[in-house]
């Protein structure tokens, strides 16, 4: 282990200090109106120690979150049941809603993932009910472009174009681009 590393850990130790309090007034997720305040507070805090402070918070509120992460200014998560794997790094400004991020993605700024395909259910006579949410899956070594909507899955090793709008779901070790996103480039162009 090298000195970048140990100093690495022991300051992702006392963020997770620091944010405790936080987590455990949340109910480490539970209490969705405080998660959402705190969710909220740490987005604003900026550079490094911000980064710290956010990974932290979410390692102890998120249904699975690496302290491994770097989740940039303005970033939160609306709820509590999403997944960040290891290695994942989450620009300024992004809105995560339900979703799971693979291994090693990265995600630019100003990203919405609100989780799933967004749709009004129709009750048995045709009238339109309440909004249906889904989850979003995004795979492993992705990169998701600048002010991209992602409301389909994404496959592992696939890139999303800045502004695409991902309605469908995309295969893996694709470019897709556009508004809706199509694909562009395949495994076997690349």
């Amino acid at each position: 282990m090298n000195a970048r590393f140990i100093l690495k850990r022991a300051a992702q130790g006392v963020a997770l200090v620091v944010v405790f309090p936080l987590g455990l007034a949340c109910g480490f997720g539970r209490v969705g109106p405080v998660f959402t305040l705190c969710a909220h507070s740490l987005a604003q805090a900026p550079g490094i120690l911000g980064n710290l402070l956010r990974g932290a918070f979410y390692k102890l509120t998120l249904r699975r979150c690496s302290i491994d992460t770097n989740i940039a200014f303005g970033t939160f998560f609306v709820y509590p049941d999403a997944e960040v794997a290891s290695h994942v790094s989450i620009g300024s400004y992004c809105v995560i809603g339900r979703a799971s991020i693979g291994y090693g993605t990265q995600i630019a700024s100003h990203v919405g993932i609100p989780g799933g395909r967004h749709h009004h259910e129709r009750d048995a006579a045709g009238r339109l009910g309440a909004t249906a949410a889904g989850r979003t899956e995004i795979g492993e070594h992705c990169w998701i472009g600048e002010s991209a909507v992602v409301m389909g899955d994404v496959g592992p090793g696939t890139t999303i174009g800045a502004g695409a709008v991902v309605v469908k779901d995309i295969p893996g070790g694709v470019v897709a681009v556009g508004n809706p996103a199509k694909i562009v480039v395949r495994a076997a162009e690349a």
